[in-house]
């Protein structure tokens, strides 16, 4: 990737910067060992980590989260900067992009890391005073830090640079293989041509995404992406399925979660079913010839899906099943369901729960639920459209006994558990192709609006909030790439999937934010994108694990190292 690399040179950026950005990434990451030390003697009894205690140190274990999250984007994007040194890729632009990244992210360890909102925590929020000081006083990070002159300077030499980052794909070399870039190639036209036109539409009028676009999608094979070839899928791998999810939810975030149902579903049968179930439903999972939806969450549960109440009572060759479900996405038109239900009616945890594969005839949005046993109506919602959210009652609907996934009963929640670290990878890959979109947005809309007889990209409170997105963007990229490829290798990546799924969604918010406010008052008019956008960014800190849980699981996950 070519750039004019003249202005950005001068600053030093390149030479200088670069050989800082491994040892300040190292230097972050002894701070989160620090910060987990601090956390682990506030919360244990007696040499063990009490529960209790954890829970009354909330946000301290919530700030280890966030802590430990910022050194590992950290430690990637430095990985991702030298690997692209090394072939010669390393330009000006994702120079300046690292080091304003690093500059933002080690003076918010310092002084202060927004895990949400007004919420921040702070060196003394873990006692961490003296390990502040040690961070601030190494020599890579003092370099990154900088001074306030030199910041605008190096700032104002990167606006030159991103103004040409419109029409790419990404403002930066992300440092993937030929392959994925053909593969972005592909699905960046594809919501150029198909979706973007029509995204806003959709949104404003409510309406389910139309067939003829999830044809297209089918025939693009972005539902069997992941599933192996012996069952008609593509066989490719989840750094792919990263690179596809950002694209469509780019265009638009029901477009890129509708491949998310297929995800999901097909790997709880991959992972959990016997032969008969992969054989019966795999491959119309990958050809679109079925559309599924998850059915796990219960009113009044949220999170705690082991206190589910929904019954399944087996009848002859069936299993009826009775309960109320909620916040069931693409509910009417899947002809699947995966459907999480208590077999033992004595027990009161996870360990009662089952999965079926619930096979329901296609709804509308006249008639959503035509089968006995069962029916509901629409949420209204404010954004996350396309797709329409649901809530279901069940009273007697019948499932056959074939369909229990894995043919064993008390195996629903460690299956569902499964599939968590794809889960969060999609989900990350989601926010990232939302936010993506929120700087596209912004950043036209500042090169095009003129005040004052100049373009407000012109501005430095534009264009540093521009800046700050693209320079995000780049962290929760390398992140959720990292989790993926572990994915792949068969590596444990829980740790780094809730990571990378609990920073991208607080950047596609923080940044949709920030572009509707470039945008001023037309931001705030429903005709334009970035109201959608906005409205859209909203759901990704609540759903597949709100931040609160996300950043308690990675806590606890941290504390057991």
């Amino acid at each position: 990737m070519a750039h004019d690399s003249l202005s950005l040179a001068e600053t030093g950026i390149v030479d200088c910067q670069l050989a800082n950005l491994a040892q300040a990434a190292q230097a972050a990451e002894t701070y989160a060992a620090t910060a987990r030390d601090a956390l682990r003697t506030l919360v244990s009894a007696d040499g063990r980590v009490d529960r209790s205690l954890l829970d009354a140190q909330q946000h301290a274990a919530h700030g280890l989260a966030w802590i430990a999250t910022y050194g590992a984007v950290l430690r990637e994007t430095a990985a991702w900067a030298s690997r692209l040194r090394q072939n010669g890729r390393f330009g000006p632009l994702e120079a300046g992009l690292s080091a304003a990244l690093f500059g933002e992210y080690l003076a918010q360890l310092l002084g202060g890391l927004p895990m949400w909102g007004a919420e921040f925590v702070r060196p003394a929020d873990l006692g961490l005073g003296r390990a502040a000081a040690h961070l601030a006083n190494a020599p890579a990070v003092l370099a990154l830090l900088g001074d306030g002159e030199t910041t605008r300077r190096t700032r104002a030499a990167l606006a030159a640079l991103l103004r040409d980052a419109l029409g790419r794909a990404t403002a930066e070399d992300t440092g993937l293989e030929p392959e994925y870039a053909q593969i972005r190639d592909q699905f960046h036209r594809f919501s150029e041509e198909q979706i973007i036109p029509h995204a806003h539409g959709w949104h404003l009028r409510d309406e389910l995404i139309p067939l003829p676009v999830i044809a297209a999608m089918a025939e693009l094979g972005v539902f069997g992406l992941t599933i192996p070839e012996a069952y008609g899928g593509l066989g490719l791998s989840k750094l792919a399925m990263c690179v596809v999810s950002e694209e469509l939810s780019r265009g638009y975030i029901g477009i890129g979660s509708l491949g998310t149902r297929s995800e999901i579903a097909a790997e709880l049968i991959l992972a959990g079913g016997v032969p008969a179930q992969m054989q019966e439903f795999l491959p119309k999972l990958a050809s679109g010839e079925i559309l599924p939806t998850a059915v796990f969450t219960e009113p009044n549960t949220g999170s705690d899906l082991g206190s589910l109440r929904t019954r399944a009572v087996r009848d002859g060759g069936d299993y009826l099943i009775s309960g109320a479900k909620t916040w069931i996405t693409h509910g009417a038109r899947a002809d699947l369901m995966t459907l999480l239900a208590r077999t033992d009616a004595g027990s009161d945890d996870y360990r009662g729960l089952s999965m079926f594969l619930a096979q329901k005839p296609r709804g509308s949005v006249e008639q959503p639920f035509p089968a006995p046993g069962m029916q509901g109506g629409e949420i209204a919602v404010l954004g996350y459209r396309g797709m329409k959210e649901y809530e279901i009652g069940f009273d007697g609907f019948r499932v056959p006994a074939a369909n229990l996934l894995g043919q064993k009963e008390g195996q629903g929640f460690k299956q569902l558990m499964a599939t968590f670290e794809s889960a969060r990878i999609q989900t990350a890959a989601r926010a990232i192709g939302v936010g993506q979109s929120a700087f596209e947005l912004g950043l036209r809309y500042a090169l095009e609006r003129k005040q004052f007889g100049q373009e407000i990209f012109a501005f430095p409170r534009v264009y540093d909030k521009l800046i700050l997105a693209a320079a995000e963007l780049l962290g929760a990229r390398q992140l959720t790439y990292f989790a993926a490829r572990r994915k792949d290798t068969g590596a444990r990546c829980d740790l780094e999937a809730g990571m990378a799924k609990l920073l991208a969604a607080r950047v596609a918010w923080t940044h949709a934010d920030a572009a509707l406010q470039i945008h001023g008052g037309n931001g705030f008019a429903l005709e334009y994108p970035i109201s959608r956008v906005l409205c859209d960014a909203r759901i990704l800190n609540i759903f597949e694990g709100a931040g609160e849980i996300q950043a308690q699981v990675i806590a606890r996950r941290l504390l057991d190292e």
